[in-house]
């Protein structure tokens, strides 16, 4: 698997944008060398943490780091599951640093990133390298565990290759926001919150209105080809999860945020409806609301995609 995301990073506005979510990540399916991973099977997610710059990333998965507005830093976790334990912890977790310094890449709001997973030299687990295209600056994570290489769990990029011990019929490789969570910056920090709660910016549409969107420029693959479409899902349900909580969707603190196609940034945006949004594909109700696709766990047991059309960046 060998593809390069390019985006635009989100900026603060009238609300930072470590309000509406600690982190997003990219991310994908690997094979896990580990005799006790669960089908053999892990998840890498290439985290960056807003308004944040990275002190560590430590081996259980998690993350420190100090407030530092309109910067981006990253870790790198892979997740797996053990069939020993039946717990999800972490496989390899690495700190993307600044070419071969030991100090963190730090981004910029408003800079034009590449993420870059590809194959290195034979031995090693795959390679994400990030570029910084606005500075010029770059580093390169290798995933290798301490029982071996990391390695992408499929060849192609298609619905249906997805995680098996994931609640996703999707793509092997993806791009998520981690919504539902407060900021790491707040009291509580970083905790689990749900639709209704004012401290839950993640599910206010006017929070994600007070941030410069994060700008999804393009997607290429090895033989520099695009995605022939775009699709999206969610493990929780999307407009379902928020009107188990609130007494009615819509309003403050009770929407899903959601996946647009743009005109003016000529890019997919993820949140709210930003100036120039072309097609908002339903909002909230793009992500399908019950497991409708199967898996290792049977039929019904997994969220499919829903491919938009018009695709937003053809």
């Amino acid at each position: 698997m060998h593809l390069t995301w390019t985006a635009v990073l989100p900026a603060d506005g009238t609300v930072p944008v470590s309000a509406v979510g600690p982190t997003f990540w990219w991310g994908g399916a690997v094979s896990d060398p580990n005799p006790h991973a669960l089908f053999g099977q892990a998840f890498l997610e290439v985290q960056f943490y807003p308004d944040a710059v990275v002190n560590t990333c430590s081996s259980d998965g998690g993350y420190n780091v100090t407030y530092a507005p309109g910067k981006f830093t990253v870790c790198s976790p892979v997740w797996q599951v053990s069939t020993q334990s039946g717990a999800e912890d972490a496989a390899f977790n690495a700190e993307l640093y600044d070419g071969t310094s030991k100090s963190p890449l730090v981004m910029s709001a408003g800079d034009t990133v590449r993420i870059h997973f590809h194959l290195g030299s034979a031995g090693q687990g795959w390679n994400v390298t990030v570029t910084d295209v606005t500075t010029g600056h770059s580093g390169t994570i290798v995933l290798n565990s301490k029982y071996g290489p990391l390695l992408p769990l499929y060849s192609t990029q298609q619905i249906g290759n997805a995680l098996g011990w994931g609640l996703v019929d999707d793509t092997p490789n993806a791009f998520v926001w981690e919504i539902g969570h407060t900021s790491n910056f707040s009291t509580p920090a970083g905790q689990l919150c749900y639709p209704g709660q004012t401290d839950c910016d993640s599910y206010n549409t006017a929070s994600w209105l007070g941030i410069t969107p994060l700008k999804i420029l393009s997607v290429t693959f090895a033989n520099g080809s695009a995605p022939s479409e775009w699709a999206v899902t969610s493990d929780l349900g999307g407009t379902a999860e928020v009107s188990s909580y609130c007494p009615a969707y819509g309003g403050p603190y009770c929407t899903y945020p959601w996946y647009a196609a743009n005109s003016a940034y000529s890019a997919i945006t993820f949140g709210a409806d930003y100036p120039g949004t072309k097609f908002d594909y339903k909002q909230g109700s793009q992500f399908p609301a019950t497991m409708q696709c199967g898996g290792p766990y049977g039929p019904d047991s997994t969220y499919c995609d829903t491919v938009l059309k018009p695709s937003p960046l053809s």
